[in-house]
């Protein structure tokens, strides 16, 4: 046991009952004063008992933890005068507790720091037939240490004759007590100045110190976390304020990634949206993961993940489910992770599930965010959450002005009816491909074609009819043409294909695939649809985009034309 580090004696041994009244009455003298001293003066200023006083005011980050727990260690020693002290600081992790700090005897030190020891090996230790005022003191020979699974260092020392002489298989342990009667951390103490065993009012004194040094303890603990949190929400604060700074669906979720990981500390955290059938979630961003993660590769579907979104598991507008219940909650296909940094005991995180609805403006799901691995192994609390959530908040506001943005933007250049680009767009491109196909030597050709009879389909039949044979034709260039040829809608009833490295006769193949397809569509629809084309190519007089469209504009109806006059004839 950590705490089990003998009875040390500095320096001669100590006896007679003169010698013992001496001891006590110089440390009665101690405490009393240290105390007066701190309520009197400002904690600030004052050490040992004061500088315990004081402790919130120091502590600001984990690295000063250590330095509280040295000074709660020296100021037990000085004020109860103990030679050696040992402090084990609970683990809420793993739920045991860890030597983190020993004031005195070197060889302690050197034997005890690191050790830890779990809280069923202390339970034996903690008693009540050892309780003494508050601490619990075990002599030599009360308990049988062969049972005890932890680490125990007991030096030879010589013993005084005197019958309350200090035996170096003597324990005295002080537990330290928070709020809410939490157990923060457990004394051990040994080499007693006097050289001998503690009476009831040293003990006394020795439990009203520890109330003092577990506060202390409690205030170090708390300030860390509240830097913690702070730190967290300005970081998240940063993060939230790029988010409406860049439009890009892409961006913003691993910007959201990468903040949650880096200010609430989770390892690994992905962003799913839902895909266009409103039942697949998609992995679109990811934090921590390598990219040949099953997480990243393989899509969940909300429909069965829907259970997990129980009131019952809800906290912050969070929803962390144990991993038993989620497993019995879910199917077998949903489960493509499981967690590594794990913890033990009812305060760590064991393979539990953390996820946070996206909803969009009508409050609608969007998608979700799964947050896993937490660097410190525990539960998140209640503020980290409420954090997460905020963030989560933020993040679907940016989404959706990102997607009324990308919906502008492709409005901007898409024809809303047939999805096809417009004319605006295909300006650009006609500009684009013409420039490259001449600046390597390559062929370009450009089709036009333009409906035949869609004012009168729309007179007879109306204008969804007119519209539905525009939406079949937008419908035919997206899926018939070949990967890297384009197609455009220029105008109410007129369409425009380019189609690089392709010289006339190639345009011309593509020419007579299309005729096909509408004379097939033609026979098993009563809206049939028949077009003119016209086929300009690079290599001809005008090899500029105006005379590249010129000429495919003259073709065409020069071809509507014979077909007129034909239809006149007949």
């Amino acid at each position: 046991m950590s705490a089990a580090i003998g009875g040390f004696r500095g320096g001669s041994s100590i006896g007679g009952e003169k010698s013992i009244g001496a001891a006590q009455g110089r440390r009665r003298t101690r405490f009393a004063r240290l105390f007066a001293r701190a309520r009197g003066r400002d904690a600030r200023e004052l050490s040992g008992v004061g500088a315990l006083v004081g402790v919130t005011e120091l502590v600001r980050a984990e690295s000063d933890l250590s330095t509280v727990l040295a000074l709660i260690a020296r100021t037990v020693a000085e004020v109860v005068g103990f030679g050696t002290v040992v402090l084990n600081l609970y683990r809420r992790e793993w739920d045991d507790f860890r030597v983190e700090t020993v004031h005195g005897d070197k060889e302690v030190q050197r034997a005890l720091i690191g050790s830890t020891y779990s809280r069923e090996s202390w339970t034996q230790l903690l008693d009540d037939r050892f309780l003494r005022d508050g601490a619990f003191f075990i002599k030599h020979g009360e308990f049988d240490w062969e049972n005890d699974t932890g680490k125990r260092y007991v030096p030879v020392r010589e013993v005084s004759e005197h019958p309350e002489a200090w035996n170096p298989d003597d324990e005295v342990f002080v537990p330290l007590y928070g709020p809410g009667d939490e157990l923060l951390g457990i004394l051990s103490l040994g080499d007693p100045a006097s050289g001998l065993r503690p009476s009831d009012e040293e003990f006394g004194l020795l439990v009203g110190l520890a109330h003092y040094a577990a506060q202390a303890l409690a205030a170090a603990q708390a300030a860390i976390v509240r830097e913690r949190h702070r730190a967290a929400l300005e970081e998240l604060m940063n993060v939230s304020s790029r988010l409406t700074q860049t439009l890009s669906t892409d961006s913003i979720l691993q910007s959201v990634c990468d903040g949650i990981s880096k200010a609430l500390g989770f390892e690994k955290v992905c962003v799913d949206l839902l895909a266009d059938d409103g039942l697949t979630l998609v992995t679109r961003a990811a934090t921590g993961w390598a990219g040949t993660d099953r997480l990243l590769t393989e899509n969940l579907s909300l429909t069965e993940i829907a259970s997990l979104f129980d009131f019952e598991f809800e906290i912050a507008g969070c929803f962390l489910v144990p991993n038993e219940i989620a497993r019995e909650r879910v199917a077998a296909t949903q489960v493509i992770y499981e967690s590594e940094l794990n913890g033990r005991g009812p305060h760590a995180w064991n393979h539990h599930w953390l996820v946070i609805p996206l909803r969009g403006p009508e409050e609608e799901m969007i998608g979700v965010i799964w947050v896993d691995e937490p660097e410190d192994r525990l539960l998140p609390s209640e503020e980290r959450l409420q954090a997460l959530r905020i963030f989560a908040n933020q993040a679907a506001s940016a989404l959706t002005l990102a997607t009324q943005f990308e919906q502008m933007r492709y409005l901007a250049d898409h024809d809303p009816l047939t999805q096809l680009p417009n004319r605006r767009a295909f300006m650009r491109e006609l500009k684009q491909g013409v420039a490259e196909a001449l600046g390597a030597d390559a062929p370009l050709a450009l089709i036009v074609l333009d409906l035949d009879g869609l004012k009168a389909l729309n007179d007879r039949h109306g204008h969804a009819a007119g519209d539905d044979c525009l939406v079949r034709v937008g419908r035919l260039l997206r899926t018939e043409l070949r990967p890297g040829d384009q197609a455009f809608r220029i105008g109410g009833d007129e369409f425009a294909i380019l189609l690089p490295s392709t010289t006339a006769p190639g345009a011309e193949e593509v020419t007579a695939r299309l005729v096909e397809w509408l004379e097939r569509s033609g026979r098993s629809s009563a809206l049939r649809a028949e077009a003119s084309f016209g086929i300009a190519a690079t290599g001809a007089a005008d090899d500029t985009p105006e005379g590249l469209l010129h000429a495919a504009d003259e073709a065409m109806y020069r071809v509507k034309n014979r077909r007129k006059l034909a239809r006149s004839a007949d």
